[in-house]
């Protein structure tokens, strides 16, 4: 995933923000991370990838968190939702119509 790509899906924030934000405001639990935009809190699908992020900032390497590439995250995102796990907000970035 590039810093410009969406990370929270239903709320538009990059990596970039999320990155900026654990390296600005230095939270100290995963869930002030909402505090990004509002980043985790609709579907639930981006959660785990945020945690891993928070994570690696702990240890001073927010940059380096393993994240899928953007298409895949995307496509198994649209398959999260479909399954039940989560229903996206108003004006979220569309589920693939598979």
């Amino acid at each position: 995933m590039q810093p410009d790509d969406e990370l929270c899906l239903c709320f538009h924030v990059t990596r970039r923000k999320v990155s900026n934000f654990l390296r600005i405001e230095k939270p100290k639990r995963v869930g002030q991370l909402s505090e990004c935009f509002g980043a985790g809190t609709g579907c639930g699908w981006c959660r785990p990838f945020l945690q891993r992020m928070f994570e690696a900032s702990q240890s001073g390497s927010a940059a380096e968190a393993q994240l899928p590439d953007a298409e895949h995250y995307a496509n198994d995102r649209g398959e999260y939702v479909r399954s039940g796990g989560g229903t996206p907000p108003p004006g979220a970035t569309p589920i693939d119509s598979k």
